[in-house]
C-alpha cells in the first residue's frame, strides 16, 4: 500500500475530533555572540573560526569561581556581563519530545509534539524550550521482567539494544544527515543512559554483583556502541553501585572506559539527585563535600541537582576539589553549547535555524508514530486464521472489552512522555472499522480489576460477532520506582477473560498492554481464544495501528523484546 493510501485512513479519523493544530509567531529563544554587539567581537568564543577546544577554553578562562561552580547543575544561570543565557540541561525525549523534565514547555505556539530531533529543534527555534540536550534513549538491559522501567528500554538483548542507541542518538543528533557526515555540530543532544547495570542494586536485601564478563558482554556493548558509532555527546551515570562503586564516582567507568577506551568527548550528567545519595544514603563518601570531590574527580561534569549548588564553594575552599577539575568539567559543557550553535550569533540564520512549528506534528511524522506502533506490535497466537476480522460486511458487530479498552488516554503513552500532537483511542481505532461496536470496561476499579463486571461483559459479549478483549498493565503497576513482585494479569483479569471466551459465539482476540510480560499461558492454550496480540504502550496513534493489524490492513512483524515468563519464574 502506498504511502497516499495509508495516510488517507489515519488523517479522516483525525478529523473526528476538534483538535487543530495553529501556527503563529513565536518567540526567539535567547543566544550569545551578538554579532551586532560590539562588546562580544573581542571575546575568543565567540569567533567561528576557532576550534570548539579554544571557544570553550577561552569562556572559561573568564568566569569566576562563583560562576563557574553556578553551572555545574541542570539549570545553569545566565552570566550577563559575557552575555551568556540561562541553559537548562535536563529534557527528555524517550517517546517523542517530553515535557517530564524541566527544559521543554508546551505552554506557547506549540502545543504537542511527537517525534525527536527536527521537532527538538523546532520545539526550541519556538522560544519552548531552556536547551537543547535530552537525556534519552535508555539503553539500560531489561533482565528482569518485573523491572518497571524496563518498558523504557528495547529489551533484554545487548546486541538489538547496541543497535537501537547507535539509530537513536544518530537520528536525533542530526548525523544520519548529509550521508552521516554533519561533524561536530549537533541539531539536538543525546545522552545514553544509565551508566551502567542499572537494573543491578540492593533489593529487598539481597546485594546483586557484576562480574566483569557479565558487565563485558551484557551491560557495556549498548553504551559502547552509543559512544563509539552513535557518537553520542552525553551520558548520564546512573544511581545504582557495581560491585560497591557508585557509578557517579566510578573514575574507572567515566574516565577510563569511556573517555578513554572509548573516546568519549562528550559531557557526562549524573542522574538526578545521584551526587546527594552517595553522601546521604550510599554512606559512600562522608561528607557532601567529599560526595563532589568524588564526582569530579571521576570525570562527571553536570548534576542534576543542588548537592553542587549547596556544598560546591566549600568543598574548593577545604581544598576537596582543585579548580582544574572545575574548568575541565566547564570545557565539555560549553563544548556541547558551542556545538549546538548556540554560540554563533543569531541561530536563525544557522545550519537548524530554518526548523520551525510547521515541522512540529507534521503529517510525516505522525506516519512515522503510525509506522512505529504497527512495527512494534506482536501476534503472539492465531488459531485457525481468526484475524483478520472481516471488513466486507459493513454490518459487523464487535463488543471492545476491559479496563484497558478505553482507558485514561494516557495509558497508550506509557512514561517519558509529551503532549500527542493527536492522540487516537483503541476504542475509537475500532469505531472507525466497525461502526457497530459497544464497548464494556470489564472492571469496575481499571487496571486493578478488584472488583469485575463479570456478568454484564458476557451479556455484552453474547450479543455481538467478534470481541476484543483488551487487558494487561499501566504505570500504577509498572513504572520508575516501582517494579512487579509477580507476573500475572493484575485483579480479576483473568476470570473476566476465561468468562467472556466460554460466552462468544466465536473465539475472542486478546490484546495486551504492558511494558514488561505477563504470564498468559492459560490463553496460550484455551480454545476460545483464537488470537493474542501484544501492543505495548503503543503511542498517540497505537489505536489505529491496532484496528488496522486487527482487521488486516497491516501485517504485524514485530517480535517480542523480552523473554516471557511463567508466573512460577519469581
Amino acid at each position: 500500500m502506498g504511502l497516499s493510501s495509508l495516510l488517507i485512513p489515519i488523517f479522516s479519523l483525525l478529523l473526528l475530533t476538534d483538535h487543530k493544530l495553529v501556527f503563529t509567531e513565536s518567540t526567539q529563544p535567547p543566544y550569545s555572540c551578538d554579532t551586532s554587539n560590539p562588546s562580544t567581537r573581542s571575546y575568543s568564543f565567540c569567533n567561528p573560526n576557532l576550534s570548539i577546544a579554544q571557544r570553550a577554553e577561552d569562556l572559561v578562562s573568564r568566569l569566576t569561581l562563583d560562576e563557574k561552580l553556578s553551572q555545574l547543575v541542570n539549570t545553569a544561570p545566565s552570566i550577563p556581563r559575557l552575555g551568556i543565557p540561562s541553559f537548562q540541561w535536563w529534557s527528555e525525549a524517550l517517546h517523542g519530545v517530553a515535557n517530564a523534565g524541566p527544559g521543554i514547555r508546551f505552554n506557547g505556539t506549540i502545543k504537542s509534539a511527537t517525534a525527536i530531533g527536527t521537532e527538538a529543534r523546532g520545539v526550541y527555534n519556538a522560544g519552548q524550550a531552556g536547551g537543547m540536550t535530552f537525556w534519552a534513549p535508555n539503553i539500560n538491559i531489561f533482565r528482569d521482567p518485573r523491572w518497571g522501567r524496563g518498558q523504557e528500554t528495547p529489551g533484554e538483548d545487548p546486541f538489538v539494544t547496541a543497535k537501537y542507541g547507535v539509530a537513536y542518538v544518530r537520528g536525533l543528533q542530526g548525523d544520519s544527515l548529509h550521508g552521516g557526515r554533519l561533524g561536530k555540530r549537533l541539531k539536538a543532544s543525546a545522552c545514553c543512559k544509565h551508566f551502567t547495570a542499572y537494573d543491578l542494586d540492593h533489593w529487598k536485601g539481597i546485594d546483586r554483583f557484576v562480574t566483569v564478563q557479565d558487565l563485558a558482554d551484557t551491560y557495556q556493548p549498548p553504551f559502547e556502541s552509543c559512544v563509539v558509532k552513535g557518537r553520542a555527546s552525553g551520558i548520564m551515570c546512573a544511581y545504582n553501585r557495581v560491585n560497591g562503586v557508585p557509578n557517579c564516582a566510578d573514575f574507572n567507568l567515566l574516565t577510563g572506559i569511556a573517555r578513554k577506551k572509548w573516546n568519549f568527548h562528550g559531557y557526562n550528567t549524573s542522574d538526578c539527585e545521584a551526587v546527594s545519595i552517595i553522601h546521604e544514603e550510599q554512606g559512600y563518601a562522608k561528607t557532601p563535600e567529599d560526595a563532589i570531590a568524588d564526582v569530579l574527580k571521576a570525570g562527571m561534569d553536570v548534576e542534576c541537582g543542588s548537592y553542587i549548588t549547596k556544598h560546591g564553594k566549600s568543598a574548593v575552599l577545604q581544598k576537596k576539589v582543585p579548580i582544574h577539575q572545575i574548568d575541565r568539567a566547564l570545557r565539555n559543557l560549553f563544548s556541547i553549547r558551542i556545538r549546538l550553535g548556540l554560540f554563533d550569533g543569531n541561530p536563525s540564520e544557522l545550519l537548524f535555524g530554518k526548523i520551525g512549528a510547521n515541522q512540529v506534528c507534521s503529517k510525516k511524522h505522525l506516519q512515522l508514530a503510525l509506522d512505529a506502533a504497527r512495527n512494534g506490535i506482536v501476534l503472539l497466537k492465531n488459531t485457525e486464521a481468526l484475524l483478520p476480522l472481516p471488513k466486507t460486511n459493513p454490518n459487523i458487530s464487535l463488543a471492545v472489552i476491559g479496563p484497558n479498552a478505553n482507558a485514561s488516554s494516557l495509558v497508550v503513552l506509557g512514561n517519558y512522555y509529551g503532549s500527542p500532537c493527536k492522540l487516537v483511542t483503541l476504542l475509537k481505532g475500532f469505531q472507525h472499522y466497525a461502526n457497530n461496536t459497544i464497548y464494556h470496561p470489564g472492571c469496575d476499579d481499571g487496571i486493578q480489576c478488584a472488583s469485575a463486571e463479570i456478568n454484564q461483559a458476557v451479556e455484552v459479549a453474547k450479543k455481538v460477532d467478534y470481541v476484543v478483549l483488551v487487558m494487561g498493565l499501566d504505570q500504577t503497576q509498572e513504572r520508575e520506582s516501582h517494579d512487579r513482585d509477580q507476573l500475572d494479569l493484575p485483579g480479576k483479569q483473568q476470570e473476566l477473560i476465561n468468562n467472556i471466551a466460554k460466552a462468544s459465539k466465536k473465539p475472542v482476540i486478546l490484546v495486551l498492554l504492558s511494558g514488561g510480560p505477563v504470564d498468559i499461558t492459560f490463553a496460550k492454550h484455551h480454545n476460545k481464544i483464537g488470537a493474542i496480540l501484544w501492543a505495548g504502550y503503543p503511542g498517540e496513534l497505537g489505536g489505529l495501528a491496532l484496528a488496522q493489524i486487527i482487521f488486516g490492513d497491516h501485517n504485524p512483524g514485530g517480535r517480542l523484546p523480552i523473554t516471557w515468563y511463567p508466573k512460577d519464574f519469581v
